[in-house]
């Protein structure tokens, strides 16, 4: 609690509405690590691809919407994405980097993994995997309709929804009629913040990000930064306890005011420290 690498005066909780850093470096952080190149445009856009070509990240402040990070994966780089994840602009930093650090990971091990698509009953590319971090948490599985299904948090302000039946690839990768979508704020039509992820993101890099999530360790956040919504939805704890004012030199006078004046010194026998009493004298 004490901690003084900690950026920011308050925790929030639940996580999932701490809203955004506002700072892209955590995020970018594990594929740079990769050597991959970074690239700036005139606008102030981030953009970083792995040397094959075949995973490409735009980080979009100035983007043409509010999707601020953008992530594709490709089987021939000169193809149509193999997947596409987008996060918008106030989705917590935190989940973010969760994704990114086991995309690097993924890429690292090679194409089966970051091109895995989901295949329930496999083991490590079922779906399941991508809800259960949030069932273990509380999260409550709604009942399936028409190939839909939703996963609520406990106080129904954040959210998972799952698409199913055929759905158009291009919509995918450029509006929110994706395979998942996961939210926080009001609703899933008022989010705070959206992510969506079409339907051959590999289950792992999505895994990631749900555990992130899912766990009951609040954000650390400064409290001025913090959106309105936050600040009406969420719970603020301050991080360290407040410090007492220092003193002035008016505070130190005035105190000095107040103190009793000291009394002099009483007057002790000399006998009583270095002399031995008086013995009595003899009886008459």
């Amino acid at each position: 609690m004490n901690d003084p690498d900690i950026d920011g005066d308050v925790y929030v909780t639940p996580r999932y509405l701490a809203g955004t850093t506002g700072i892209g470096d955590p995020a970018l952080a594990p594929l740079l690590a990769l050597g991959w190149e970074l690239r700036h445009d005139d606008l102030g856009n981030a953009y970083t691809a792995a040397p094959d070509r075949r995973v490409r990240l735009g980080y979009l402040p100035e983007g043409d919407d509010d999707g601020l990070w953008r992530i594709n994966a490709y089987r021939d780089p000169f193809g149509p994405p193999a997947w596409a994840v987008c996060f918008n602009d106030a989705t917590p930093t935190e989940f973010v980097t969760a994704f990114t650090t086991a995309l690097a990971i993924a890429y690292e091990a090679g194409r089966a993994a970051y091109l895995a698509r989901p295949l329930p009953g496999i083991a490590e590319r079922d779906p399941i995997r991508i809800i259960d971090p949030l069932l273990q948490q509380g999260w409550t599985l709604d009942r399936p309709y028409l190939g839909l299904f939703t996963i609520d948090a406990p106080d129904r302000r954040a959210g998972l929804e799952y698409t199913g039946g055929n759905l158009d690839p291009e919509a995918e990768v450029t509006t929110r009629t994706a395979r998942w979508q996961l939210w926080a704020g009001r609703s899933i039509d008022r989010p705070a913040w959206y992510a969506t992820a079409s339907t051959d993101t590999p289950v792992a890099l999505l895994a990631a990000a749900t555990r992130c999530i899912a766990d009951p360790t609040p954000l650390p956040r400064w409290r001025e930064d913090t959106s309105s919504y936050i600040k009406d939805m969420a719970q603020l704890t301050p991080i360290r306890p407040p410090q007492p004012p220092t003193p002035s030199p008016l505070d130190v006078r005035r105190a000095a005011a107040r103190r009793p004046a000291a009394l002099p010194p009483a007057s002790v026998p000399r006998w009583s420290t270095s002399t031995r009493p008086a013995l009595p004298g003899p009886r008459r």
